[in-house]
C-alpha cells in the first residue's frame, strides 16, 4: 500500500510532463519516468524481510481411540513467542510458549496439580511452585488456552545429529533428562491438547533467538502486537486422517532335519520381535532399545542358525520361524493377525517362542516374563535353560509371571498373542514389569547413545545358546556360539543394523508397503533363512491416526506499533514535501515553457514582417 501510495506523486508528474513535452522531444525521459512507478509497484509484491531463523520442528501426535481424541488437535501456528520468564499472570492465550526441557520437572507437575486441588478443598494456603512447572500444569493438566507450545530438546536425543563424545558425567544428565522426557510424553500423549505443540532441537539459531525473548520478557517487554518482538509461523494444512494404515509382517524358515520316512512335522521354535515403535513426535520415535535391540537380535540369530544349519551335521531337528512383526505399541496387533493367518496343524507344532523385547540397556539382570504359571512343565523347561546359560555367561535372568485376563483387552506383551492361542511362549525383556499402553514403544528418550552395545551381544550370546541347548538336548557346558568360534555373534553386524534402526523412525501407519525399511529387512532375512514372506494388515479399527507430523518453523523479528507510527510519519511527511516539490516544479516548468514559446514567435514576426504579432 505504501509502494502505491508513493507512486502516485510519480504517476502525477509523469502525466504533466507527457502533457507539456514537445511533440519532437525524445521518448527516452518520459520512458524513465514511466518506469518508475512500475518499479515501486513490484517493490510492494516483493517479501523485504526474510525470517530471523527457519527450524525443523516435530508435531505431537494427534490420534483416536475408539473416538476419543489424544494429542495435539492443531497444526498451523502464527503467534508471537514467549518464555518461562514471562511476567505472572500474563495472557500467552496468543503466545507461542518456548519450554527447554532441562527447565522442566514434570514430576512436580502431576504433583502440583494435586496439591492445587488438596489445598483448594481445605483452604489453605498455596506455595507456588516453579514457573516451568505451574506453566505445565496449568497449560496442560488443566487445558488452559495457549497459542502454542514449543518445548527444546538436547541435542543428544537428535538422531541427526551424528556421533557424539560422551563422558560419563554425560552419561549421568543423559540418564536425568531421559527419565524426565519419559515422564513429559507420557503427560503429553495422554492429554487432549487444543493448541500446537511442536518439538526442535537446542542449537545455536533457536538458542540465540531464546535468549533475546527471555532478556526481552525479563525486562517486561513480552512480544506482542504492539511490543512487536519474535513472531513463530508454521504454514501447515489441517491434519487429515490417515487411511487404511497398514502393518507388515514378515516372516523366514530355517527348516530342521527330517529323517528318511518320517511323515511326522517337526517342532518349530519361533524367535520373534516387534519392529515398529510409537511415541510423542512420529517423525522422530526411532526406538533404539524398543525394539531396535530386539530386532538387531533377531537377525543376528538368524544369521548364526543360518550358519549352524547350512551343514546337514549340525542342523537340528526343529524347524525355526522367525517373524519381523508390526502393530507392537498396538496391543500386538500385527502378531494377532499373524497368527490368526497360521494353520491350526502349524500352530500346534510350535514348541515354544521366545519374543524379544527392549534387551539393550540392561545391566546383569534380564526378565522372562510368561503368561503361564512357573510350574508349567514347559515353562520350567524354558527357564531351566536359559538360567542355566545365564549363569555360565555371568547372567540372571529371573521368571516374571503375569497371569492374563481375557476380559481386557490390553496386551502388554508380545507372548500374550501365543498364549491367548494356547502356545506356550515367553518374553525376554531388560524391562522387569508391563508398560502401559504406548509406554516404552520407542519413545523420544529412546536414542542410540543409552543402549549398549555389549549388552545387546550378550542377549544374542544368551538366546542363541539357550535354544541350540534346547534343540541338541545339550545338559552341560558346551558353548556352541563361543567368542572365538566361527559362530561368534558379529560385534560390527550389530553396530550396523542398529545405527540403521536408531536412525530410522517407524511408526507402523507411517510405513507404507514398499518402504525402504521394511524392503531392507525382508531383503536381510532372506540373506539368512528360507520362504521368507510379507504379509500386510489394516491396522486395528479403534486407532486413528492423522498426518502432519514434521514442519519448517519461520522465526520473524517484527517491529513494534511505534515504530509503524514512525514509519507512517515519516512516509507521510517525504509525501507532502514530494507532492509540493512535484506541484511547483510541473508548474514552473509550465510557465517558462509557455513564455519562451511567446517570445519565440513575437521575434519571428518582428524579425520578417517588422510588425508585433498582435498587429499581423
Amino acid at each position: 500500500i505504501l509502494s502505491a501510495i508513493v507512486s502516485l506523486p510519480l504517476i502525477e508528474l509523469e502525466a504533466r510532463i507527457m502533457s507539456s513535452r514537445k511533440p519532437g522531444d525524445s521518448d527516452v525521459l518520459s520512458s524513465l519516468y514511466s518506469m518508475i512507478p512500475l518499479l515501486f509497484l513490484l517493490l510492494a509484491c516483493v517479501e523485504l524481510s526474510d525470517a530471523a531463523a527457519a527450524v525443523d520442528v516435530y508435531r505431537l501426535v494427534q490420534y483416536d481411540i475408539s473416538g476419543v481424541p489424544f494429542g495435539s488437535r492443531i497444526a498451523a501456528l502464527n503467534h508471537h513467542a514467549a518464555s518461562l520468564h514471562s511476567s505472572a499472570g500474563a495472557d500467552l492465550s496468543r503466545s507461542v510458549l518456548i519450554i527447554p526441557l532441562r527447565e522442566l520437572n514434570i514430576s512436580l507437575v502431576k504433583g502440583n496439580f494435586q496439591l492445587r486441588l488438596i489445598a483448594l478443598h481445605l483452604e489453605l494456603d498455596y506455595v507456588e511452585l516453579d514457573s516451568a512447572t505451574l506453566v505445565m500444569t496449568e497449560y496442560i493438566s488443566q487445558k488452559k488456552t495457549l497459542g502454542g507450545l514449543l518445548l527444546l530438546l538436547p541435542q543428544m536425543f537428535n538422531f541427526e545429529s551424528g556421533d557424539m563424545a560422551v563422558t560419563k558425567d554425560d552419561i549421568h544428565e543423559m540418564e536425568r533428562l531421559k527419565n524426565l522426557l519419559v515422564e513429559l510424553e507420557e503427560l503429553l500423549i495422554h492429554a487432549n491438547i487444543p493448541y500446537p505443540v511442536y518439538f526442535a532441537f537446542e542449537h545455536d539459531d533457536i538458542e540465540a533467538v531464546l535468549a533475546d525473548i527471555q532478556r526481552n520478557d525479563v525486562n517486561g517487554q513480552a512480544a506482542t502486537p504492539t511490543n512487536g518482538g519474535y513472531k513463530f509461523v508454521v504454514s501447515a494444512p489441517e491434519p487429515k486422517k490417515l487411511a487404511s494404515p497398514i502393518m507388515t509382517n514378515i516372516q523366514g524358515w530355517l527348516p530342521g532335519l527330517k529323517p528318511d520316512g518320517d511323515t511326522n512335522q517337526l517342532p518349530t521354535i519361533a524367535i520373534v520381535a516387534s519392529y515398529d515403535t510409537f511415541g510423542a513426535a512420529p517423525a522422530l520415535s526411532v526406538g533404539s532399545d524398543s525394539n531396535g535391540s530386539g530386532v538387531v537380535a533377531l537377525l543376528e540369530i538368524a544369521r548364526l542358525f543360518s550358519l549352524l544349519y547350512s551343514n546337514p551335521k549340525t542342523r537340528g531337528k526343529y524347524n525355526l520361524l522367525f517373524g519381523l512383526t508390526s502393530g507392537g505399541p498396538y496391543n500386538y496387533n500385527g502378531t494377532h493377525k499373524w497368527l490368526r493367518s497360521f494353520d491350526q496343524r502349524l500352530r500346534e507344532t510350535i514348541d515354544y517362542a521366545i519374543c524379544l523385547n527392549s534387551i539393550g540397556s540392561w545391566d546383569d539382570k534380564l526378565w522372562l516374563h510368561v503368561s503361564k504359571p512357573p510350574q508349567n512343565a514347559y515353562v520350567k523347561q524354558i527357564y531351566e535353560r536359559f538360567s542355566g546359560v545365564a549363569g555360565e555367561l555371568g547372567l540372571e535372568v529371573e521368571l516374571k509371571h503375569k497371569k492374563i485376563n481375557i476380559s481386557n483387552p490390553r496386551i502388554a506383551w508380545e507372548h500374550e498373542q501365543f498364549s491367548r492361542l494356547r502356545v506356550t511362549a515367553a518374553t525376554l525383556s531388560g524391562l522387569s514389569s508391563a508398560p502401559e499402553l504406548f509406554q516404552r514403544t520407542g519413545s523420544l528418550s529412546d536414542s542410540g547413545y543409552l543402549v549398549s552395545e555389549d549388552a545387546i551381544r550378550r542377549s544374542i550370546k544368551l538366546i542363541a545358546q539357550s535354544i541350540a541347548r534346547h534343540i541338541y538336548d545339550q545338559q552341560e557346558d558346551m558353548p556352541v556360539f563361543a567368542d572365538d568360534s566361527s559362530l561368534a555373534v558379529d560385534l560390527s553386524y550389530v553396530r550396523l543394523w542398529l545405527d540403521l534402526l536408531s536412525r530410522t523412525p517407524r511408526v507402523a501407519p507411517f510405513l507404507t508397503k514398499n518402504d525402504p525399511l521394511v524392503a531392507a529387512l525382508k531383503k536381510e532375512l532372506a540373506e539368512h533363512t528360507h520362504e521368507v514372506t510379507v504379509q500386510h494388515e489394516l491396522l486395528d479399527g479403534m486407532f486413528t491416526f492423522y498426518d502432519s507430523t514434521k514442519a519448517k518453523l519461520n522465526i520473524y523479528q517484527v517491529a513494534s506499533v511505534t515504530f509503524d507510527l514512525l514509519l507512517l510519519l515519516a512516509v507521510g511527511s517525504y509525501l507532502i514535501v514530494l507532492f509540493s516539490f512535484l506541484v511547483i516544479t510541473t508548474r514552473v516548468h509550465g510557465l517558462i515553457y509557455n513564455f519562451n514559446h511567446d517570445n519565440c514567435v513575437s521575434s519571428f514576426c518582428l524579425l520578417f514582417f517588422n510588425h508585433p504579432i498582435d498587429q499581423l
